[in-house]
């Protein structure tokens, strides 16, 4: 009770305190009732830097903790903080892997309108997502890149607190969303990371000053903590790419690796991964590692990285070539222009609801989704578009879906009689090092 007045009135906890706290709960000798008070208490109150760091280790150190070390030396993690048609892991995993920088990722299955990378995975007949450690950390020896789903052992006292987090109206709180985000990094294992900050409709932060205070913050813990951290601030005002649902990421994926990407999808793979090359110190500069895995693409060694990675996680590499094998949606439908103009606005969030409204995802954890559910976005913003031309194809395996998908999906277009200007994907860098302390 003294730890809840304490942080009630505005002071600034202890990492004995903040430890203390966090491990008493995670044995159920603390609680919910009291947990949610200091969360609240968080919340208003806020955290200091320091306590701040306290509490993703104390998190951190609830569970099993991996040692990628003994994988390999420079090993590189990237979390994203979630968007619409975010396929980008299933791109950049391979892509950096081809140029030398391994990777082990734990992801997890997607939640509301953003997808999940497990998910994904799971469209590829026979791949399998949850590994062993052992298996896991010899696959990144031998291979250069791992993707597995989080493990509960690992932080799971963020797990016990993130529950009652979004049953207290306290999720959306920095310190807690950072010191979530990055215990699980921490006890993973990982000494670099890099970070994609999302910001816009389709991304959890919104607003770019938020993505910005959430940026700063994590990559402060990285550097209270000894990790090297790297943070992305990226554009999710519209969907990455032109899928949207997992099969349908997945091809766009394949394509991507193939040389035959979209734009935006390609550039921030690139930036995202030259990051990742730095850190690895595989470059000595961003244009030089962008010029190296560019080149990766076109050689096609990130296509075969791909093919490789997919056949030692059990999956059909077959796929990479035969993209068919995924599997064929047996409902389709267009969504067509009400108007002539120029596409000024194509909301992700909106886009991102009508996947949900198709199947694509899920509202609840644990329910299941439409592996072939999704959107194909022919037209995005700054295209010209006639009257009755297609903006997007959906499909489903449930064709009642179609009608009330088609109708929310409709809202997501803003036509103009002039284009729109050009939007930046990348909106900010923060690094470890140039971090003020």
């Amino acid at each position: 009770m003294e730890i809840i007045r304490k942080k009630r009135d505005g002071g600034t906890l202890s990492p004995e305190e903040i430890s203390f706290f966090v491990q008493g709960y995670n044995r159920d000798e603390i609680p919910d009732y009291q947990a949610a008070a200091w969360l609240m208490a968080v919340y208003f109150r806020g955290m200091e830097a320091a306590e701040t760091a306290a509490l993703t280790l104390a998190m951190a150190d609830s569970g099993e903790k991996a040692d990628l070390a003994a994988a390999a030396e420079k090993t590189v993690d990237k979390h994203s903080t979630g968007g619409v048609g975010d396929k980008t892991t299933l791109v950049l995993l391979p892509l950096v892997a081809a140029a030398g920088v391994r990777t082990a990722k734990l992801s997890g299955r997607g939640l509301g309108h953003t997808g999940g990378t497990v998910d994904k995975l799971s469209c590829i007949p026979g791949f399998r997502t949850e590994l062993g450690s052992g298996e896991f950390l010899a696959q990144v020896r031998d291979l250069g890149v791992a993707v597995t789903g989080q493990s509960p052992k690992l932080a799971p006292a963020d797990g016990k607190l993130y529950a009652l987090r979004d049953v207290t109206a306290t999720v959306d709180c920095i310190p807690l969303i950072a010191s979530s985000i990055m215990s699980k990094k921490i006890a993973s294992g990982a000494r670099n990371i890099v970070l994609d900050v999302k910001t816009g409709s389709g991304a959890f932060m919104r607003q770019r000053e938020s993505a910005l205070a959430l940026a700063e913050t994590m990559v402060a813990i990285g550097r209270d903590l000894g990790r090297r951290t790297v943070a992305l601030i990226t554009a999710m005002d519209q969907p990455l790419g032109r899928a949207v649902g997992n099969h349908l990421e997945v091809i766009e994926a394949i394509e991507t690796l193939r040389g035959r990407g979209p734009a935006d999808l390609v550039e921030l793979c690139l930036r995202l991964g030259a990051e990742m090359m730095l850190l690895a110190g595989l470059a000595r500069s961003g244009e030089e590692a962008c010029a190296r895995l560019a080149e990766k693409l076109k050689s096609g060694e990130a296509l075969d990285m791909m093919r490789r990675w997919i056949f030692r996680q059990g999956g059909d590499a077959r796929v990479v070539d035969e993209p068919e094998l995924l599997g064929t949606p047996p409902f389709r439908a267009e969504l067509t222009s009400p108007a002539a103009g120029w596409l000024a606005r194509l909301d992700a969030l909106t886009v991102g609801q009508a996947s949900v409204l198709l199947g694509a995802g899920r509202a609840k954890k644990g329910e299941e989704v439409d592996l072939l559910a999704g959107i194909l976005l022919l037209k995005k913003t700054g295209d010209r578009v006639r009257k009755g031309e297609v903006l997007a194809e959906i499909f489903c395996s449930d064709g009642a879906r179609i009608a009330p998908a088609l109708e929310m999906l409709a809202g997501a277009y803003g036509f103009a009689p002039e284009a729109p200007a050009a939007m930046p994907l990348l909106l900010d860098r923060i690094d470890w090092l140039s971090l003020r302390s």
